[in-house]
Order: structure tokens, then C-alpha cells, then sequence
């Protein structure tokens, strides 16, 4: 049907448009019936303004007005008048539109649940009528403000002489860590693409080819298991630099960090970060990824316990472990079912089990309390600066476990005592250093990498290679923000042989080697640059940007947890005429 169009949208009338006639379209926010008056709040993406229908004035349009309902889509023509209440918490609250004309451009369904920020419908509703939810305001905001990096990230790149180019969806499968997402060939029955995972071999190319600064904001796949910060697909900022060192990129990328706070928050964060290493953000926090929004740091009690008399503390040190603790300050008055959650919760990260000292009441209870003597008690309290009411908590383990366990309970206990929210809009970022090159995989009793494959040595650790290729830490930096990781990146091996080298660590043949990256061997034949990037997560930093903890609230068509997409009912069967084509068979 005909229409009057929009002259104005509903967001952008103030003061200074009162005598003017307009024309709003929109959806109905709200309708309320008083009688003498009729008022609908029409609502677009850019805000909300209210309609006022006076039946005495303008029968006619009272008349229109009466099968009008909450999502209808309406036109609207009228003169903007200053209103009578003003509503200091809406942007147009200063003014309403007395209705002339109008009319319903489409009618609404109700909807299986109200257009508001605030509203108690589950998650699974809301992802089936993913395009209703998309019109809460909360909601569209988060979009307009990853439009707003996504503008920011193509000007800042280009300003810097940074080249934008697309690299493939259709790429050969070379599977080193998350699963590939496999696409079967029509043409070439039997063999098969993948979904990029990331373009990083593509990018790594584009060095060799002499753009010496490569972008792009690009789609990915992994075919992992999901978390609540995870999706199959995501977007990430993705760029590559030749003939640079890790401060070159570190250096352009927090001048990058510095300009997105600015321009979408309007705060000015201080560059240069702080870097930690890989080993003393694990011993100090816990985590590659540590929040260092909070102290709560973690100590090692080793030298303590050197003699202690507790077997499970004497063990740990026999078999080399660590025994480490931070200090829960003010959780001394936790019961006994309280510490047992505790308990619990560590072992989910491998602990066996948790000791606590507790000092309440200028008193100290503990289950280990037998086996402390006054000194070690003393130590103790100086270490951690131990004040009435203070929780000691205690792991003993291998390294990893010991700390990945405490670093866990550390967050844990700055969520139960409020210590998260009362950080909340202040930003600590950190680059995060010498992480390991290799993992050691148990089940599989070989070397991984710890980053990827094409992740170049620290120069000083070379030898390592040959000798102790554990030891060998990786010219790898994670960019960290309030505990989450955001971006990691590397400087890349541009030799072949090292390449090499690092392929048959990793246990592949030389077969295996040149049947996966044998392209990307050759390429390293011909005059390849020293080179390394990084890929910042899009969506992860639009989470930190918008101040939602969901990945889903950023992304505008997600999928659940279980990789579902509930609105158009994906993954679903296919036509078997489909599958006979791609010679494929269920």
C-alpha cells in the first residue's frame, strides 16, 4: 500500500523543531487510550517519539487510530508541539507530535513477548524471534556501536597504509587444533574445502607477494565446542606486517586501542600497556588471561613448607609441585558448606582438594592447623598480610594445575564478594609475553603448539629446538582486557627450514608436511620477509565495548550453545537429491 515517507526519524526532534510538520514511519512502542486523548510512542532505531491524537480535532484519525496495536507499522504527518510533561529521560521528551494523519502500513501479530530492554523472556524465546528481539533498543545500540568499530578499524588501518584484501571461504582443510568445518565439491566428488578457521596462511602469503600491510575484517569457523564467548562463527580483525618486530605491531596496535576508547567511549586509556610473561601471569593471577583490575595476587608457599610435616604438602614438593595460595580477604566467615563448594569448584579444575586457613576472631581454625608451626603461621600472615576475618586458600599440585585451579577460585571469590562489579567501566589491558612454543599432549604423546604452527621461536631459544624443544618459548603475545583475551598474534617463521624443523616436532612426516603446507613451503623458498600479525576477536571486543558478559547480544543472528539456530531450525536435513549430487551418502 501507499505511504506517506518519513521527513524525520523518531529520535531526532528537540526543541527546536516545535511549529514544524513532520512525518515519522515506525513501530508502535505503546498505545494509551484516555478518552479525550489518544497517545502512541513510535519507535525506530533511532528513538522513541510521542504521538498525540485529539478524537475532537481530528475524528478521523481518532477513527484510524482504533485497531492500532504495540508493533503495528504506522505513518504519521503532524505539527511538533512542546509537550505538557516533559520526560527528562527520553531525548525527544521535550516535545510530541500532534497527529494530523495517519495510517497502518502493516499490521502486528502479537508478539510472544514485549519490545523492552528489561523483560523476563528465556534466551531460546528470544533466538526463535531473533527479528523482534533485534528491535529492542538495548539491543540495536550494541549494533550501532560495532558498526562504529567496524568504521573506526577501516580508517585507522588505512591511515596507516594498510591494504584490505579478501582471502578465500573456500580453503584447504589442514586441521592443527579446533575442527574443521568441511564443504564437500560437487565437481570433484570424494574431496572436499574447509571454512577458513582463520586466514592466517593466506595472510602469511600475501607477505611473500609484497604487501608488506595486510587487513581485513573477516569471517571465521571452528567447529569446536561452544562456551558462552564462543560461536562457530566469528569475526575477527585480522592484519599482517613485514619486516617488523613484536614492538612494531605491539606499537601500532595499542595506538589502535587508544583510538577505538576514545572515539566510541570517550575515554582515554594510557598506552604504552603493561606486559607481563607468560610464567608470571600464571604465578601471579592464575591465567594467561589474568584481570588485573584486582590484587588477590597468588604466592608460592614452597620455601615455607620446605619441612613441612603434612604428606600432602611433602609430597607435592617431593615430585617438584607447587604449593601456592592467594588470601580471600574477608571470607574468614565462611561455614564449613561454603568451603566445601570451594572444594568442589577447584577440582573441576584438576586440584584434588583445597586447604584453607581461616583467622576469625583473633583466632585461626584449619584443618591443617596440627601440622603449622607458629613460623610458618607468622610467614603466612606476613606474606599475604593477614587481617582478622581473612581466608587462606591453598593448592598443592603440578604447576599448571596448582595455578590454573587457584586462578579460577580467584575469580570465583571476586564475584561472590562483589569485587567484578565494583571494577565494572574501568579498563586494565596487558600484553601478555614468552608464552611456551610447544605443549606437551598426552594422549597423543607428542608436541603441539601452543599458538599455531607458523609461530616463530624467541630467537635466543633456537637451540632449544634441537635440545630441549619443552623450554622454547614462542615470539607470541596475547592482548589481554579485564581477563579476557581479545587478540593474539605472532611473529612468524619466514625460513623453511625452521618451518620445517617445527612441522616434524610437531610428529608430522614429511609427507604429511607437504601434503598440508607444501604451498606454503614453497612460498618460503622464494624471498620471504620477516613478518607477524595478530587477529583481535570483533565480536569478544564489541562484548567489552558494549559492557554485555553475552557474545550472543553482539552478534546479530547467533547460534545457542549447542550450535543451533533456533529461528530458521539449522542444521537441518537435506534434499536427498542434494547429497546424491556431491556423491555423499547418510
Amino acid at each position: 500500500m501507499t505511504f506517506l515517507k518519513r521527513s524525520k526519524n523518531c529520535g531526532e526532534l528537540r526543541s527546536q523543531n516545535i511549529g514544524e510538520t513532520v512525518i515519522l514511519n515506525g513501530w508502535v512502542h505503546s498505545r494509551r487510550d484516555l478518552g479525550g486523548l489518544i497517545f502512541i510512542d513510535l519507535r525506530d532505531r533511532y528513538g522513541i517519539t510521542q504521538l498525540v491524537i485529539r478524537p475532537e480535532l481530528t475524528p478521523d484519525v481518532a477513527e484510524k487510530a482504533k485497531p492500532i496495536r504495540s508493533e503495528f507499522v504506522l505513518w504519521a504527518k503532524g505539527t511538533v508541539h512542546k509537550r505538557e510533561s516533559i520526560n527528562s529521560k527520553m531525548p525527544t521528551g521535550e516535545i510530541e507530535i500532534s497527529v494530523e494523519d495517519c495510517d497502518i502500513i502493516n499490521p502486528s501479530e502479537l508478539p510472544p513477548f514485549e519490545i523492552l530492554d528489561e523483560l523476563d523472556a528465556s534466551e531460546e524465546l528470544r533466538l526463535k524471534y531473533r527479528y523482534l528481539d533485534l528491535r529492542r533498543p538495548a539491543l540495536q545500540n550494541n549494533f550501532i556501536i560495532r558498526n562504529r568499530v567496524a568504521q573506526i578499524t577501516h580508517s585507522f588501518f588505512y591511515e596507516n597504509n594498510f591494504i584490505e584484501i579478501e582471502t578465500p571461504y573456500l580453503m584447504k582443510s589442514t586441521p592443527e587444533g579446533a575442527r574443521d568445518f568441511l564443504v564437500p565439491s560437487r565437481i570433484h566428488k570424494g574431496k572436499f574445502y574447509a571454512l577458513p578457521q582463520s586466514p592466517q596462511i593466506y595472510k602469511q602469503l600475501l607477505m611473500v607477494s609484497g604487501f608488506d600491510r595486510y587487513v581485513q575484517i573477516v569471517k571465521c569457523f571452528r567447529d569446536e565446542d561452544l562456551r558462552s564467548d564462543r560461536q562457530p562463527e566469528f569475526t575477527q580483525i585480522d592484519a599482517e606486517m613485514s619486516f617488523v618486530e613484536q614492538d612494531d605491531i605491539i606499537a601500532v596496535f595499542e595506538k589502535f586501542f587508544k583510538r577505538l576508547w576514545k572515539e566510541v567511549l570517550g575515554i582515554e586509556i594510557q598506552i604504552p600497556f603493561p606486559r607481563l610473561t607468560y610464567k608470571d601471569a600464571m604465578e601471579n593471577y592464575g591465567s594467561d588471561k589474568p584481570d588485573t583490575r584486582f590484587e588477590m595476587k597468588l604466592h608460592n608457599l614452597n620455601q615455607i613448607f620446605a619441612n613441612t610435616e603434612f604428606q600432602v604438602f611433602a609430597n607435592t614438593i617431593a615430585s617438584n609441585g607447587i604449593i601456592a595460595g592467594f588470601n580471600a580477604k574477608g571470607f574468614g566467615s565462611y561455614s564449613r558448606k561454603q568451603l566445601d563448594e570451594l572444594t568442589e569448584f577447584a577440582k573441576k579444575y584438576g586440584a584434588k582438594g583445597l586447604s584453607y586457613i581461616k583467622f576469625t576472631d583473633n583466632s585461626i581454625s584449619s584443618p591443617i592447623l596440627k601440622f603449622l608451626k607458629q613460623e610458618d603461621i607468622e610467614n603466612l600472615k606476613q606474606i599475604f598480610a593477614v587481617e582478622d576475618g581473612d581466608l587462606l586458600l591453598i593448592i598443592s599440585d603440578n604447576w599448571r594445575t596448582t595455578y590454573t585451579a587457584l586462578g579460577a577460585l580467584r575469580l570465583e571469590i571476586a564475584k561472590r564478594g562483589g569485587i567484578i562489579e565494583s571494577v565494572k567501566g574501568q579498563y586494565n589491558f596487558l600484553w601478555v609475553i614468552d608464552f611456551p612454543l610447544f605443549e606437551w599432549d598426552e594422549n597423543a604423546s607428542r608436541w603441539v603448539a601452543m599458538h599455531h604452527p607458523f609461530t616463530s621461536p624467541n630467537v635466543s631459544d633456537l637451540d632449544l629446538l634441537d635440545t630441549n624443544p619443552g623450554e622454547a618459548r614462542a615470539n607470541a603475545y596475547d592482548i589481554v582486557l579485564n581477563g579476557v583475551e581479545i587478540g593474539g598474534g605472532s611473529i612468524r617463521i619466514h625460513n623453511e627450514q625452521v618451518q620445517k624443523k617445527m612441522f616434524d616436532l610437531l610428529g608430522l612426516t614429511e609427507k604429511q608436511a607437504n601434503d598440508k603446507f607444501g604451498f606454503l613451503l614453497q612460498a618460503l623458498k622464494y624471498g620471504a620477509p620477516p613478518h607477524g600479525g595478530i587477529a583481535l576477536g570483533l565480536d569478544r571486543l564489541v562484548m567489552l565495548l558494549t559492557g554485555t558478559d553475552n557474545i550472543r547480544d553482539v552478534i546479530a543472528f547467533p547460534k545457542t550453545t549447542s550450535g543451533l539456530s533456533l529461528m530458521d531450525n539449522s542444521p537441518s536435513e537435506v534434499d536427498p537429491d542434494q547429497l546424491r549430487e556431491l556423491g555423499l551418502k547418510i
